[in-house]
């Protein structure tokens, strides 16, 4: 990797971190972005411990605290406003070296592609592998502007990802999951509430505060794939959640009915053989697309480019250095899409005597206390960015 060229396609959370790292590193970065501008959809996006001391390793963990929405206290409730688990954010931090901050994507977005140079970042650009390259010769990544050769390629191009097709062409372990979600900003409510999740019989519905004082909202619902509202999505929303717990109703009636997002939930149940080939590697959903129930999509995104920098900028040949990085991402992230999984067939229950169960089972374990709930979170949110000194000095949570 001699000449320090890298081109990372897509410019979502992934690659931009990746984009800055890199940079950092001292790598000549192109980023290419198929969307006219850096508008990233979606709402809210929670950064739990391991991706707060990834982004640390960049300088930005301190920034990403400071404009965050600190979750407190709150739980897990039932439709009607029953606690069935209360969490508590000073356990968490205790336990994982921080607690979870809640932003919103745009801000997390806008502050890395701030970190980059200006013309790193180039929107409205459609870019195809021509080329993955090897230790012999560069990768080569086509748009209609012109070629670009580089010794890196990054695939951070989402779920649907063309690089990972050009990659693994055979590869068809891409599947939904059953589910769709909906994702809503709007104007706190007047009434105050507590951060929570709420379970009910195949939904599930989230609320939590933004910084700025707006609200974040998201849900999740069995559904065919594909499927729309004829009459809206918020009008569907108020079907499902309309008689559910304050704030849901307050939410929904703030809720401006264009702005509601939908999108169905597809995930990666089969890994891939690996996460990179010649001097091409993918990070984010497009080497390990996984299903939202563990809110670690893009926290495992975030953690892929710190790790990938890391081996890239050791001076091993590509071969070697993409290899290194297969092999400390693609067991962790295989673990974490299966817990996720396993967690969706959990709020999947819509059978009234499964529902029961499940609830009850849920309040017995949060009676021992918050340890016995967050242990589901041990061996992620505990995670630790590659042993080198980060690149910026940084005050954060060790």
């Amino acid at each position: 990797m001699e000449q320090h060229r890298a081109v990372v396609v897509g410019a979502g959370i992934g690659g931009l971190t990746a984009a800055v790292a890199l940079h950092q590193r001292g790598w000549n970065v192109t980023v290419l972005e198929r969307a006219a501008a850096l508008a990233p959809v979606g709402a809210g996006i929670g950064l739990a411990p391991n991706a707060q001391r990834a982004l640390d390793v960049i300088g930005l963990g301190d920034r990403v605290r400071e404009l965050s929405a600190w979750q407190g206290d709150g739980g897990m409730r039932a439709p009607d406003g029953r606690w069935l688990a209360r969490t508590s954010a000073q356990a968490a931090a205790e336990r994982f070296g921080g607690p979870l901050v809640l932003l919103h994507r745009a801000t997390l977005v806008d502050l890395l592609a701030a970190a980059l140079p200006d013309g790193v970042v180039r929107t409205g650009v459609t870019a195809s592998l021509a080329d993955p390259g090897d230790d012999h010769r560069p990768a080569v990544v086509r748009t209609a502007a012109g070629d670009h050769e580089a010794e890196l390629v990054l695939g951070a191009d989402g779920i649907h990802s063309a690089v990972r097709r050009a990659l693994f062409p055979h590869y068809t372990g891409l599947a939904y999951s059953g589910f769709t979600t909906w994702r809503v900003v709007v104007p706190a409510p007047a009434r105050p509430f507590a951060p929570h999740e709420t379970w009910g019989a195949g939904r599930l519905w989230g609320t939590q505060p933004l910084k700025d004082g707006r609200t974040y909202a998201y849900a999740m619902a069995a559904a065919p794939a594909g499927a729309h509202a004829p009459d809206g999505e918020k009008a569907e929303l108020a079907r499902l959640f309309g008689d559910w717990h304050h704030p849901v109703p307050d939410i929904l009636a703030a809720a401006d009915a264009d702005g509601v997002l939908r999108h169905d939930v597809h995930h990666m149940p089969r890994p891939l053989p690996a996460f990179h080939h010649g001097r091409v590697a993918l990070l984010g959903d497009a080497a390990h697309a996984m299903q939202p129930t563990l809110g670690q999509g893009g926290n495992q995104a975030i953690e892929d480019a710190i790790v990938l920098a890391h081996h890239a900028g050791r001076g091993l040949p590509p071969s070697r250095a993409l290899a290194a990085y297969t092999a400390d991402r693609l067991p962790r992230t295989t673990a974490i899409v299966r817990k996720a999984a396993l967690t969706g067939r959990l709020t999947r229950f819509s059978a009234r005597p499964a529902v029961a169960a499940r609830d009850a089972l849920i309040a017995t374990v949060s009676r021992f206390g918050p340890g016995l709930l967050l242990r589901g979170f041990d061996g992620i949110a505990d995670w630790r960015p590659p042993a080198t000194a980060p690149l910026h000095p940084h005050t954060g949570p060790a």
